[in-house]
């Protein structure tokens, strides 16, 4: 069974962040980097070379495979700012609908600006993510 390639490292967020071209996309990392550490009480992690993680939770498929991955994240990726919200956002179409504008991937929520969405309501889905992964993965 191949290993996941991204896991947690010591690598420097600041140095990270630093390589980061564009200046706001860096800029808005670290507005959401500073709520989910509040949020958690953890402090940023780098995961492979581009993510920066909270906390972890260990899991396990159906089909045997078990993997440790960040409790929530981000990145700020080229096309646009990642937030990782680890159940998804099936369960949380209410908050969704007031978030602004936005994309979503599979558990990715992609941020072209900050000023796109509401800073509260993304407060509230980061919340509730990490309610839901602290009733479902218990630390």
């Amino acid at each position: 069974m191949a290993e996941l390639k991204t896991r947690p490292n010591d690598g420097d967020v600041d140095a990270f962040l630093a390589t980061v071209e564009n200046e706001k996309r860096r800029e808005d990392c670290r507005v959401v980097m500073k709520m989910l550490a509040r949020l958690t009480g953890e402090e940023p992690t780098m995961w492979g070379g581009s993510i920066i993680g909270f906390g972890t939770y260990d899991y396990e498929y159906d089909s045997g495979r078990t993997g440790t991955w960040p409790r929530i994240g981000c990145s700020p990726r080229k096309q646009s700012l990642t937030i990782y919200i680890m159940p998804g956002f099936d369960r949380y179409e209410e908050i969704m609908a007031n978030l602004g504008k936005y994309r979503t991937g599979k558990s990715c929520l992609y941020v072209n600006r900050l000023e796109d969405i509401d800073l509260t309501v993304l407060e509230d889905l980061a919340e509730e993510s990490l309610a839901y992964m602290d009733r479902t993965y218990p630390r």
